[in-house]
């Protein structure tokens, strides 16, 4: 018969218990998608049960024979999930899903106000004043206002009047957003 110490003992059912709960902690992680495949992603994850955030901006598209208003992802063929370890399977096996953004093969978590300052920047959108500044591809830019404020990236693309695509690097992926150019200046 085994002798262990109460302590020891202690020690172990302490270990499981710490296991179970590491197990039920939710965590934000993003996704990488399939092109285009973001809204249907976000919906089947929803109907799972598994808590999903899309961020979306409302950019107005032109066609040869009309103009409407449509939601396009702020981060194209990203997605964010809130998940704990046991969810990790389930998500990773929805239609559409690529892989989670990982670091040294590990899915690297996103801290809350992180997903808190995406969502503040959406909901300051009608917020945001005409800029007439003349960028060029290749400029170096930094974003001085709102919650985004001190990133720093290369602009890619021109989208219109007031918009711009800036590709930034974060968690050791690069990622191209599309941001107004009022709460830019050139580095």
């Amino acid at each position: 018969m085994l002798n262990l110490a109460p302590m020891a003992i202690g020690a172990i059912l302490s270990f499981f218990i710490n296991q179970e709960m590491a197990e039920n902690v939710k965590k934000w992680y993003a996704l990488y998608t399939k092109s285009r495949w973001e809204k249907k992603v976000y919906e089947d994850l929803q109907s799972k049960g598994i808590e999903t955030y899309l961020p979306l901006l409302k950019t107005l598209k032109q066609w040869s024979d009309r103009k409407k208003w449509v939601e396009e992802p702020l981060f194209r063929s990203y997605i964010f999930v809130n998940i704990t370890r046991k969810e990790y399977h389930s998500t990773l096996n929805t239609d559409g899903v690529v892989r989670f953004i990982t670091f040294q093969g590990k899915a690297v978590p996103i801290p809350p106000q992180q997903i808190e300052a995406v969502k503040a920047y959406l909901d300051e959108e009608d917020r945001i004043f005409p800029d007439e500044t003349d960028y060029q591809p290749g400029d170096m830019v930094e974003v001085v206002r709102g919650p985004m404020r001190g990133l720093s990236g290369m602009l890619v693309e021109v989208k219109g009047k007031q918009r711009v695509l800036i590709e930034i690097e974060n968690i050791g992926k690069h990622l191209i957003i599309n941001i107004p150019k009022s709460i830019l200046e050139q580095v």
